[in-house]
């Protein structure tokens, strides 16, 4: 799992540029292949803290900043799914700590992945990627996890519940040729890519980051030629998102303790007030008054209401606020820092 995220942060970082000239949906900020990479990153790094360079299968002591069980899958998983759900950034990366969250469930307390398993973490977090948003929408990032799920099921449910690594090795491959699959449809799921002639920029994202673990898992290099031909995607392309107009209104983030019903109260009442609206669960358990912590994301013309709808019920930690309609840069850093 550390491997995996390491090599998704690397590649995110030398694909940013790429992915952030082709995000023009939900909104045309290009900001895409910046906020997969820094929400890895998070994820990647709270492992490079919590596991030692040299840890092996073993327990080590429960201390602040580490694992208790380091030979625990789904723990290892939500450690780092915890950490990119806290500092996730803008649609792409809090979808995928859902998705990171999500597929840590069914792997809780195993000490190896197999291809069942895998096929469990995919569906789950697919499913779950889906129902975080309001207003779902195919063409998306959730399309290709979706895609990846259901390929790995279909493979895995031939294998007779043989656990070998050539399962494993054969549910990995048919998640990515899905997951392929499902980018190139993309351009014809929604209007926008279609008009601009291109493909989900959070699509490509996820496929780069299944790769990856497949890349960890296999012990084999990434699949690079998955990318060639993907429409907007050469280097010689155009930032498609600069010739688009500027987007109004702003993108609302932060985490809150809610009760459940608090929280369907807050998503209803976000939705009247803007789009976009994520909310997903951050941690298994509630506290003792049964509330529970909760990411919340929502794109609104004016951020007061928002926050104000926030604070009358709860008091809201790590509130950020961010223009839709940034200065765009087509050189920026985030690629360079990850070459």
């Amino acid at each position: 799992m550390k491997r995996w995220l390491g090599k998704a942060e690397t590649a995110l970082g030398n694909h940013s540029d790429r992915l952030n000239a082709i995000n023009i949906f939900p909104v045309a900020d290009g900001d895409t292949g910046t906020n997969l990479y820094l929400t890895v990153r998070a994820a990647h790094r709270a492992l490079q803290d919590a596991i030692p360079a040299d840890a092996g299968p073993m327990q080590v002591p429960e201390q602040a900043g580490h694992l208790a069980k380091l030979n625990d899958v789904g723990a290892v998983l939500s450690h780092a799914g915890q950490a990119a759900m806290e500092q996730a950034k803008g649609n792409s990366g809090t979808l995928f700590s859902v998705f990171l969250c999500a597929a840590a469930e069914p792997l809780a307390g195993h000490a190896r992945l197999t291809s069942s398993l895998l096929a469990a973490a995919l569906n789950r977090a697919q499913i779950r990627a889906w129902s975080a948003l309001s207003d779902p929408v195919p063409g998306t990032m959730l399309s290709v996890m979706e895609a990846a799920g259901r390929a790995a099921a279909a493979v895995d449910a031939g294998q007779n519940g043989n656990d070998s690594n050539r399962a494993l090795g054969l549910v990995l491959d048919a998640a990515v040729e899905a997951a392929l699959e499902a980018v190139v449809r993309t351009e014809g799921q929604l209007d926008a890519l279609q008009a601009a002639h291109v493909v989900d920029a959070g699509g490509v994202g996820m496929l780069l980051i299944l790769d990856c673990l497949r890349s960890a898992v296999l012990g084999e290099e990434l699949r690079s030629e998955l990318l060639d031909g993907l429409h907007g995607y050469d280097l010689q392309d155009p930032h498609i998102h600069t010739g688009m107009p500027d987007d109004d209104g702003v993108e609302v983030m932060c985490t809150i303790t809610l009760s459940p019903l608090d929280a369907a109260t807050l998503r209803q009442r976000l939705d009247e007030l803007g789009d976009s609206v994520i909310m997903s669960q951050v941690g298994p358990s509630a506290d003792a008054e049964g509330r529970y912590r909760w990411r919340v994301h929502v794109h609104v013309p004016d951020p007061a209401p928002a926050l104000g709808v926030i604070r009358s019920l709860g008091d809201p930690a790590d509130v950020s606020v961010s223009e839709l309609a940034l200065p765009r840069d087509p050189s920026g850093e985030v690629g360079a820092e990850g070459r």
